[in-house]
Formats: C-alpha cells, structure tokens, sequence
C-alpha cells in the first residue's frame, strides 16, 4: 500500500478512493478484511462504506512462509475474496471458511489460510513426523501443538472435539480433513454402522475413486466398505457431527437422525438419503450441508439483504415463481426473500448459492443498513440550478473543462447521438456543451448515472468509465462512450448494463431471466450461440436471447430508406421472394429478427441496416487491439463523401472506413480488408 500522510493510506484493495484512518467509533462497523466488528482506529471509505482495522490496513502484503505449509517457500501474498478473476474458491485450510475476507495464498499452490487464521498459528510447533496410515491420496501435515488457545470452529473430523492443544494431522488440499493424532492413529478397522445395519463395515484403502454413499460425492482414499453390499462410505463422513449448533446459520439446533430411506430437505428441497438433521423447535429436516447455511445473503441481483425462511406465509408472496429461474416456489420448503415491506424477491436455495460470484455472506443483521449501494455521483460540480432545484449547468467527469448545459427543448439534428450511450437524443432531455465548436452532449438519464455501481452480474462494484473506443464483454461490440467496468468480466457498455436481469420483450409472450449457466442456447433473434456468459432464458418455452439483440435499438435510419425503418420480430409473409435483404441482396430467415419499413415494404437485415459499428463514434482512432497495416495512425468514419477508393481492394467506399489523416496522405482501407494480406 501507498502512505499518502499520516492519516490517510491507498489501499491496493480499494483503489477508488483514499482510506483516511477515523480514531473514533461513531457507529458500528466491520472490517472488510477479517469480519470482525471493529473497535479502535479503523481506515475507512464513507462513500463507499469500506472498513479497516488499522492492523489489517496494514497488513503485509508478503510474508516469506508459514509453518503450516512448509512444503512450499515462495512466500505468502496477501490476496482478497472473492478474487474477481477467479470462478473457483478455496477455503482457508484452518478453519475451512470461504468468507469474504483478506487471505494469505501460497505462490505456488493454492494453499490459504485467512488473515485471522494466519495470525493465530503462525506460533505452530511442527515435527517432521508421518501418520502410520498412508490411506489418504495427499501428503498430511502434522502439528505437535496447534494453538494456544482454542478456535470453536476447528474440530476434529471424527470426533468433533475442539483441537484445543492436542497434536494433528490435516490435509491443506482437503479442506474438511482434519484429524487428531489420536483419533487417526487408532481408527477402529470394524465398525457396525447406522447407515448399513445388515453388515459391518471394514476400513479398507481405495486408490481410485469411489461413490460414498452418504456425501453422494467421489472421493479417493479410505473407506469403510461392506465385503457383502456395494456399499461404501468415506471415513470423513462415517461419524457426523450428532449436534450442531452456530447461531451464524441457526438460531436453534440441529441434531443428528440417521435413516434408511429418502427424505426432502426442509431447506434446499432437494431429496437426500441417510443423514438428517432435525431441529426440535422449528419441526424441520435438512440434510448435512444445509445446517451450514447462511442467514443473510447479499445477492447481487436485488437491491436487498435476503433472508433465510423454511416456509412462506401465503400472504408473503404474490407471485409463486423464483426470481431466478422462474419455476415455482413451494411455500412449504426453504427460500431466500426479502423482508423489506412491499417486496417480494423471493428464490430457491439452490438457485441463489450457485454461483459464488453473485452473492455475499452476510454474517451481522446490522450490516445490511451498510450495504445501500456504494455510489458516487458523475457529476464534478452543479454550477446553476432551476428554481426546482434541477441542475441546469453543470461539470462532468467524462468531459472536464467544458461545461454542460440542459437544454429547454430538442433543437438537435436527427441524426446526432449521446456521447454516453451512442443513441440519437430524440426527444429525450439533454445537456450540451456550452463551447459552441464542441457538439458534445450526453442524455440527461446518462449525466446522472453513479460512478460507483452495483451491477447485478457481479456482486463486486462496476466503476463507470468513458472511452473512445472498448469492446462490451457481453454484447462483442466495438463501441465508444460510457462503460462500467466489471471485476471478472470486463468493460460491459451502458446499454447493456442498463437491462435489468427480468425483462419483458415485445419479441416474446413471456418474461425473460438471465440464465447464467454456460449452456449455450442458440438465439431466437439473430440466430448465434450467444455468449460464454450467460443468455436470457424463458422459463416456460425454449426461447433465448444474447445481449446483442436485447439491445438492439426499436428504430434506425438506412440510406436504402427515406423512412424510418422497425425492427420487427417475426415474418408472417410465406412468400419465398420477400425472404431477402433490400440491402445486401442476400437470403433473410424469416424466423429470425430483422428491420421493416411498412411503407415502402422494405426488409433488411440488423447488420446491413446498424453496420459492423453503431455505437462507434466517428474520429475513433484504431484501437491497439487490432492490426494497423499503415504507417500513421487511422481513424474511423462510418459516413463517407464521394465513395472514395480502397487502398487496398481499389474498390468504392460505400461506408464505414479507416483513413489517414495526415494532410499529405490519403490512405483510405475499408474495415474487411485491414487484415488481408
């Protein structure tokens, strides 16, 4: 990190803003780098509501090793969770959590140990001593004397017993694997089991993977197996916990009942075998993992906290459909829902856990008023108001030195497009530069978007950005304007991060959910595969949209056209001759979307009609992305005067060039032919 003065830092964490050290607790927060709530000095963002103690603060970016991972010495780097360009998450190998925390990773595996965790044991005392089992497919890191004081989260996976100051084994690649020396040493090779009382079970090594039948996951290693039944259970899951008790996931708790058939879990509604796990109180039933769940969640697709409910009031929801993936809630099994009044966001259990990027944990009811999204306005300085207090002069980040102005009423030319969102201004309201010489202006709904955001495809923030020219992560158009910026997806245009994850569309009868699993489903719009991101999905029909069409604009003006032509959803018309593009002159499937004049009967396809860039400003110059095959620098046009020659193919420009401008040069290249040898 960069100490700036005495009492202000720039974190490597937060670079948006100075975290500017507070000696006073005004009121109660918690530190973004252990969780824990913090008392004393702490560094804090108030725009953002971003927290330090001063300790994790200032933390050690590096730390040379560990004694807990001697296997490795190419240090310890101090990284943060989640990690926006990482899918998968690794829990800390001591206390198994995968909370969003500050973490030491090893720099050559993916060994970690959270800040906390790192700080109690770096006093371990280890021995160079081996288990005299060698069942277990890693090597196993042995520790004569773990702590010296207890951690009430790290218990022994046999028997559940605090390690306390009791010798250890555990595995750092297994993040539920560890043992007590003890209780690893003398693993009983019989064992008469609940799960499978016809037999005994004998501890037997298996190399290759194996089915356990009680976590209903692959493992390799030890099992206690039967020599009459293919029945065979890991010996992490033989002896579960008969008690488990954490206020963090329930208030009440949860006590072991073994079964011989199925049941349906209270909380996820999935159906389990085996193990159960009953809360007296509440009258539910949940399998293992579901004792574990999280209270509060932060999801990234609604504005709110949701909460963890086993059952809805009939009254609770008006419409019995999850929000995510549009099937139906069964008001008798678990959700996640909001509790605002008049809200009703309510989704299955499984739909929202999915994928790790979209939500956080949210451990203190308290931290929910915090989470009001971390925004900061675009606009530098309001320099004149209305008498309705509306901003009437005004200074923008996107173009400092000049001042915007709003206009009373639309005096533009058709044809002239917000630098924001690279759409006409039309009708809308709008400001405008107030230098006569510079035709820079921005819709007024574009002026008042926030610098920082929350986006509802990441749970991290999205920072606003102006270019000249980036390519949207999610719609693969080449465009200039605004852009968020997205922690592990990239630059995403401000067209697409406007749509909302439920839409309506007029293409469609139904409403539309943004499916994040990678199937591809091809679009019922243009016909592609769409994007490895995601697509938006119907839930009741096999319709499918990407990005590219969600935001293609309702009308566009062609040269081919003295009208303005529509784009329309579907063909009606049988008649194989009007199944062509006016345009291009090429064939035009009629299931897929195109633009119409209804005047002059006129069909073209979306790209012959937009072009390869619509929200391309004119002026651009070629982006260090793609391949200049001329000396000087090349700019972009998308209107051309006198249908000049190609450099290249020495055929007319129609439209949409690269060209010198250079006053003694005149290379002129069309867009295709850059890459042509």
């Amino acid at each position: 990190m960069e100490m700036k003065n005495e009492r202000q830092i720039q974190h490597g964490f937060h670079e948006q803003h100075p975290l500017v050290l507070v000696e006073e607790q005004s009121k109660e927060v918690y530190c973004s780098g252990c969780r824990e709530l913090v008392s004393g000095p702490r560094f804090t963002c108030a725009p953002c509501n971003y927290h330090l103690h001063q300790q994790c603060a200032e933390a050690p970016l590096q730390i040379d090793n560990h004694p807990l991972h001697p296997d490795h010495h190419t240090g310890f780097f101090l990284r943060q969770r989640p990690h926006p360009n990482f899918k998968r998450v690794y829990g800390c190998a001591l206390c198994k959590e995968k909370r969003n925390m500050f973490f030491y990773e090893c720099n050559s595996c993916y060994f970690s140990l959270d800040i906390k965790c790192a700080n109690l044991s770096s006093s371990y005392n280890k021995v160079n001593q081996e288990s005299q089992h060698d069942f277990h497919p890693h090597p196993l890191t042995f520790i004569e004397k773990p702590m010296s004081m207890a951690m009430d989260q790290v218990n022994c996976t046999w028997c559940h017993q605090p390690l306390l100051d009791d010798a250890i084994y555990f595995c750092f690649y297994c993040p539920s694997f560890v043992f007590h020396k003890k209780c690893l040493d003398h693993l009983p090779p019989k064992i008469h089991h609940p799960s499978h009382r016809l037999h005994p079970l004998f501890l037997e090594s298996k190399k290759s993977h194996l089915f356990c039948k009680l976590c209903q996951k692959q493992h390799s290693g030890y099992f206690y197996s039967c020599s009459l039944c293919p029945f065979d259970i890991n010996i992490e899951c033989a002896w579960p916990r008969s008690v488990v008790e954490d206020e963090r996931h329930h208030q009440h708790a949860f006590h072991l009942i073994w079964r011989q058939g199925s049941f349906i879990c209270d909380a996820c509604d999935t159906e389990r075998n085996y193990i159960s796990y009953v809360c007296l109180t509440c009258s539910i039933t949940v399998h293992k993992d579901c004792t574990k769940l999280a209270r509060i969640i932060k999801f990234s697709r609604h504005a709110h906290c949701l909460f963890l409910k086993y059952f809805l009031e009939k009254e609770e929801v008006t419409r019995q459909d999850c929000k995510i993936c549009f099937k139906e809630m069964k008001l008798d099994h678990g959700s996640y829902s909001c509790v605002k009044p008049g809200c009703n966001y309510v989704v299955h259990v499984n739909c929202v856990l999915e994928d790790t990027d979209l939500y956080d944990v949210i451990e203190h009811e308290s931290q929910c008023e915090e989470l009001g999204a971390a925004t900061e306005s675009s606009i530098i300085r309001i320099i004149e108001e209305n008498e309705d207090g509306e901003a009437t002069k005004i200074e923008h980040f996107s173009h400092q030195g000049h001042c915007l102005v709003l206009a009373d009423e639309t005096k533009e030319e058709a044809d002239r497009k917000c630098d924001g969102c690279m759409l006409p201004v039309s009708d809308d309201l709008f400001y405008y530069c107030s230098e006569s010489e510079c035709h820079f202006c921005l819709h007024k709904t574009c002026v008042e978007l926030p610098r920082i955001n929350q986006h509802w495809f990441r749970q991290s923030n999205a920072n606003l950005q102006s270019t000249d020219f980036q390519r949207c992560a999610l719609c693969g158009r080449g465009c200039s304007g605004f852009f968020y910026k997205i922690g592990g997806i990239g630059h995403v245009c401000i067209r697409c991060a406007k749509v909302a994850d439920i839409i309506e569309c007029e293409g469609h009868q139904h409403f539309l959910f943004f499916d994040f699993k990678r199937q591809r489903h091809r679009c019922n719009g243009c016909g592609s595969l769409g994007s490895d991101y995601g697509a938006f999905r119907c839930g009741k029909c096999s319709f499918s949209l990407d990005f590219g069409c969600i935001t293609l604009p309702h009308s566009a003006l062609h040269k081919c056209d003295q009208h303005m032509l529509y784009l329309t959803y579907h063909d009606g018309n049988d008649y194989i001759q009007h199944h062509y593009c006016d345009i291009c002159e090429g064939e035009r499937d009629p299931n897929l979307w195109y633009y119409h004049c209804s005047t002059c009967d006129t069909f073209a396809h979306p790209d012959c009609v937009l072009g390869q860039f619509p929200f391309l400003k004119d002026g651009v110059k070629l982006s260090d992305h793609y391949y200049n095959p001329h000396n000087h620098d090349l700019f972009y046009f998308k209107k051309i005067e006198d249908y000049p020659e190609c450099s290249h193919c020495h055929k007319l420009c129609l439209e949409e060039i690269y060209k010198c401008v250079q006053p003694t040069c005149n290379f002129i290249i069309h867009f295709e032919c850059r890459f042509v040898p």
